[in-house]
């Protein structure tokens, strides 16, 4: 098990670098409220169709999947560092988890895409499988990877398949969400997202398969924990290398035929869960190059010293999550600021650069005085309460 903190160091930075790129998309989203401003002059719509599109294509399905990577990836670490003392971990990481759930929904209030309450539910997934073989869980992930409930609807649509289907369920959720967004109230938004956005965002996970490869990527992030995958050592470096290479052969053709069906006019019936497949396995090989790039950027001098910025922001994950909620709502939501009827793409990347400096400042800051973010120190103390806590990772998990 990796344990020293030069092993981690690349972790923390990882998983700031995933919360930067999950800053940046729910800035261009508007934390959910979508809007395209009209009054805009021709050039500043061409560049945020530019930066739109560019973005997404470079985190959106992707920093999520990396986000529960390194979530089951901590489960490992904090697994076997209790396993090493003799005792299992597995009752605690239930309640940790149930706390967690708290934290969600607390933030599903600001925010309705909310990823903490899902983790917390989704997590238990681990503990079933942190004891089986390694075999048996690849296996298990490979099923899950597969989309079965998309390969499912395929099969049946085969024979006859529908040339219109209805709109996924979800589209109805967030109609209605739009309204108290942009004209609600603080309390009409609190309550709309908790009631409304909650069930908006389950059901699209649903439909978008997320609900299956979630609960994969915990168990790939435990399993790369378990064969260290991030260790300072050339064998290392040497499976970054081949992921990174193995990931890039996978994506060109998956992102082409994706691309494909996005624009073939065929039977709905057919072309629905193949566009859900095709990108969800084309996001999934481009987040595995991602973190390989990554990895092996952190391993040079320059590379290390660059990426290390992004630590501190990692190590307060969830305060850092939490914050950029609360920072949006109130900038982009009716009851705020209401910037939603007047940025572009363009002028919410801008800000969310700036929210992002100063959460790596604030980030910092904080830890050159405390041992763990605000939000970190609060979930450890109650995942040991009743008994001495245990010292806390570097990374929270």
């Amino acid at each position: 098990m990796p344990t020293s903190s030069e092993r981690l160091a690349v972790v923390d930075a990882l998983r700031g670098f995933v919360i930067l790129a999950i800053m940046l998309l729910h800035n261009l989203e508007h934390f959910d409220l979508y809007h395209f401003p009209t009054h805009l002059p021709a050039w500043m719509i061409s560049l945020d169709k530019l930066v739109w599109e560019t973005l997404f294509f470079l985190f959106h399905g992707k920093a999520y999947a990396i986000f529960a990577f390194l979530f089951g990836f901590t489960f490992a670490l904090q697994d076997g560092r209790r396993a090493a003392v003799g005792e299992d971990f597995r009752a605690r990481f239930a309640w940790r988890l149930l706390l967690l759930l708290g934290f969600g929904l607390v933030n599903s209030m600001f925010y309705q895409g909310d990823i903490l309450a899902m983790y917390a539910v989704l997590g238990a997934s681990l503990l079933l499988v942190a004891r089986l073989p390694r075999r048996l869980v690849l296996a298990i992930v490979c099923v899950l990877l597969l989309q079965p409930y998309a390969l499912v609807e395929l099969l049946r649509a085969l024979p006859a398949p529908a040339l219109k289907l209805p709109d996924p369920a979800s589209w109805a959720y967030f109609g209605r969400g739009n309204a108290y967004l942009m004209h609600g109230s603080m309390w009409e938004v609190w309550s709309g997202n908790l009631f409304n956005g909650r069930p908006a965002a389950i059901l699209w996970s649903w439909e978008n398969g997320r609900l299956f490869q979630i609960p994969a990527l915990f168990m790939l992030g435990m399993l790369a924990c378990r064969a260290r995958f991030f260790a300072d050592d050339a064998a290392a470096a040497v499976r970054w290398r081949r992921i990174a290479l193995i990931a890039l052969v996978l994506f060109v053709p998956l992102f082409f035929a994706h691309r494909s069906l996005d624009g073939w006019n065929g039977a709905e019936g057919l072309k629905r869960p193949l566009v859900l497949m095709f990108s969800s396995w084309a996001n999934l090989a481009f987040a595995a190059l991602l973190v390989a790039g990554f990895a092996l950027l952190h391993r040079g001098a320059a590379g290390g010293r660059m990426l290390a910025r992004l630590a501190p922001l990692g190590r307060m994950s969830l305060t850092s999550y939490m914050m950029q909620s609360l920072a949006g709502t109130v900038l982009y939501y009716g009851f705020g600021l209401g910037l939603y009827a007047l940025t572009g793409a363009s002028l919410c990347l801008l800000i969310g650069i700036a929210l992002a400096v100063l959460q790596i400042w604030f980030s910092s800051w904080w830890l050159r005085r405390h041992t763990q973010g605000p939000l970190e120190a609060l979930w450890h103390r109650a995942t040991w309460i009743g008994r001495p806590a245990a010292a806390p990772l570097r990374q929270p998990g």
